[in-house]
């Protein structure tokens, strides 16, 4: 399994981030890292519109799903068996909206581990034959920053970035009493996770995580702006 993982998420990541940085970022792991966050959250847009309109579509049913959970009381089995009923009828997929959560967790997994062996002599021999292979990767972005330690201002800073990315999402949901006290345990939970997990990696996964959030704010924000685009 960890080799499937290696050639599936993580050598392609490396490879990503190394030829950024050797191309475009100019020599700077920084800039390197957000273009591949751009490239990575483009390549997953169309997984999160679905993902958006199933949250929408399932959230706009909840009314009628309590309905049928009081009408099948006491017997979970009819219950959930209505409720896909219901689902399948209404052309909603669960699975829909959970799905980019699941696939951008093993690829943040393996951004972790680009992060913690991309300074290591050995990681060249991962490298494919195109990329280019730099005899070393530059510690500092902007000629300031040391990303390969921790940094508690970013680490404070993914955190508000997440918070604020998790608010604007609430925001573009229905309201749904299945899932509002979830999301407002979430909305505080996971930027103190976000910083708590950074607080003592690289900081290259701190700058990976406000590149995404700050992406994720955007795509929410055009969402707003454009919600016939979550029309089926």
């Amino acid at each position: 399994m960890g080799s499937l993982f290696t050639t599936i998420i993580y050598q392609p990541i490396l490879n990503l981030t190394v030829f950024l940085y050797g191309t475009v970022g100019f020599g700077d792991l920084g800039i390197a890292i957000i273009v591949m966050t751009i490239l990575v959250r483009a390549a997953l847009l169309p997984l999160s519109l679905k993902m958006a309109r199933s949250q929408r579509a399932m959230a706009e049913l909840a009314p009628e799903v309590e309905r049928l959970k009081a009408a099948h009381k006491g017997n979970a089995a009819a219950q959930s068996e209505a409720v896909v009923k219901l689902y399948k009828e209404k052309g909603v997929s669960v699975f829909g909206g959970c799905l980019p959560l699941l696939l951008q967790l093993p690829i943040l997994i393996g951004v972790y581990r680009v992060f913690l062996n991309i300074f290591k002599p050995e990681t060249v021999g991962l490298l494919y034959g195109f990329v280019p292979h730099p005899e070393v990767i530059n510690h500092l972005t902007l000629g300031l920053l040391d990303i390969s330690r921790s940094n508690p201002v970013l680490a404070i800073l993914a955190g508000i970035a997440q918070f604020f990315q998790a608010r604007i999402a609430m925001a573009n949901q229905p309201k749904s009493p299945q899932t509002a006290a979830l999301n407002q345990q979430m909305t505080y939970l996971l930027p103190v996770m976000i910083i708590v997990f950074s607080w003592n990696l690289p900081a290259g996964l701190a700058v990976y995580w406000i590149a995404t959030s700050v992406w994720s704010i955007g795509e929410q924000l055009y969402l707003r702006r454009r919600s016939g685009i979550l029309a089926p």
